[in-house]
């Protein structure tokens, strides 16, 4: 029986890649990725590390590194990123029979009994480089959680190349690694649990991975029992369902200004009930409520906060009757006088679209009506761009809408910004 062997595929600097695959001026610069509105860093080059500016820090604070340093800041371009991922994902299962999509920029390789993987992995390597323009680096071991800290190792010790087999090296050198490695950088272990170790005296992988699995399962959790033994090399922690429908689907944004009026708050809600339905549809799946919340900023002396839920009358992916009963909630729970810095819409009661059970009252027409208009909203929207059509109600103008105001075009995902080649 062939031995198990995972691999541990992550993206570079995943946002600042992207960023740097359309703009080749960024190669080499101090970049950071901002989040909504403008907000903190989310991403970083090494150069902007090198710079000392750290992860989730307000840009308002390392602003003047522009000028000093001459630091690059981007707004965030999530559909381009989204796209980015979709690619390199499909690219990376090809290598593969089993593909676990970890994150948007991470995926997991089941590759046990295929000889000599790392001559693959670096072949990969050089394929997505080419391909996509994205860097990668690979961590190669018998279980998940080594895999995971293989690929640190390859991302942060340069003579690897970008992948490193934990195999490949003697028992000696593995127990360095380990010592090596603080046990807050373990997959499964946080910052709360990560203190809790160290009061007894756990301050590396090597310690956690010595230490008494049974206890630590008793005191802790069964998750703790098992990234004990898969540090041992023992793979207790397998392969997850890829595309296992959502039981929720939330669709969420500051705004770029404080929001007053109730028709302004009706097209953020629009527009964010749009994008929910968009997805709820790609799941293949239809809600059976949609929520609808709205706050103020959490630092505001008079903060207010308010959410209502509505029960569809038949569960459905129809928008424009999500929207109408978004809409409807948002009435009641919008108060006058506020300024609102954010609001939510969550679609729950979530389940497969095939094998629904219509409503007794539903008539037949209406509901083949509804699906060829939400295939056709859907392909034209696809085929032109996101926002071909939509909702009136959603509004043209937005000024409401989070501020972007370094962010880069839609490369991918709008014919308007597609990139234009002179020769």
């Amino acid at each position: 029986m062939s031995k198990e062997k995972y691999a541990l595929v992550d993206c570079n600097n995943f946002y600042v890649s992207c960023e740097r695959v359309f703009n080749p001026k960024l190669a080499g610069k101090p970049v950071v990725v901002l989040s909504n509105n403008d907000g903190c860093v989310v991403a970083r080059s090494n150069e902007a590390k090198a710079l000392g500016v750290s992860m989730g820090v307000p840009y308002f604070k390392v602003a003047h590194l522009e000028k000093e340093k001459g630091l690059i800041a981007c707004s965030s371009n999530y559909p381009l990123y989204g796209e980015m991922s979709n690619r390199v994902m499909t690219l990376l299962g090809q290598y593969a029979p089993r593909q676990e999509v970890y994150s948007i920029d991470e995926c997991f390789l089941l590759v046990g009994g295929m000889p000599e993987f790392e001559s693959t992995a670096r072949e990969i390597k050089a394929v997505v480089q080419q391909s996509l323009g994205l860097p990668i680096c690979v961590g190669l071991a018998p279980t998940k959680t080594l895999a995971k800290l293989c690929n640190a190792v390859a991302k942060s010790t340069q003579s690897l190349g970008g992948v490193f087999d934990y195999d490949s090296v003697s028992e000696a050198k593995q127990t360095r690694i380990l010592r090596a490695i603080k046990v807050r950088d373990v997959w499964g272990v946080g910052r709360k649990l990560a203190e809790r170790f160290r009061a007894m005296g756990i301050e590396t992988a090597l310690d956690l991975r010595e230490s008494d699995a049974e206890r630590m399962g008793k005191e802790f959790s069964v998750v703790t029992k098992r990234t004990i033994t898969e540090l041992r090399g023992t793979p207790c922690i397998g392969m997850e369902n890829v595309g296992e429908a959502r039981k929720h689907i939330v669709s969420s944004r500051s705004f770029g200004r404080a929001v007053y009026t109730l028709e302004e708050l009706e097209e953020a809600v629009t527009a964010y009930a749009t994008k929910a339905c968009e997805k709820l549809r790609r799941d293949q799946s239809i809600a059976g409520e949609v929520e609808v919340s709205v706050r103020t900023s959490a630092y505001a002396e008079d903060g207010f906060a308010e959410a209502d839920a509505i029960v569809l009358p038949a569960p459905t992916d129809d928008t424009m009757v999500i929207v109408k009963h978004a809409l409807q909630a948002l009435k009641k729970a919008y108060k006058p006088g506020y300024a609102y810095q954010k609001a939510a819409v969550t679609l729950s009661r979530v389940s497969p679209r095939e094998g629904r059970q219509m409503s007794l009252f539903a008539a037949t027409e209406e509901n083949d009506r509804s699906e060829k208009m939400m295939k056709a909203l859907d392909a034209t929207n696809a085929r032109f761009g996101r926002g071909t059509i939509f909702l009136a109600s959603q509004g043209i103008d937005q000024s409401w809408r989070m501020k972007a105001e370094h962010k880069s075009p839609s490369y991918l995902c709008d014919w308007n910004e597609i990139p234009r080649v002179r020769c």
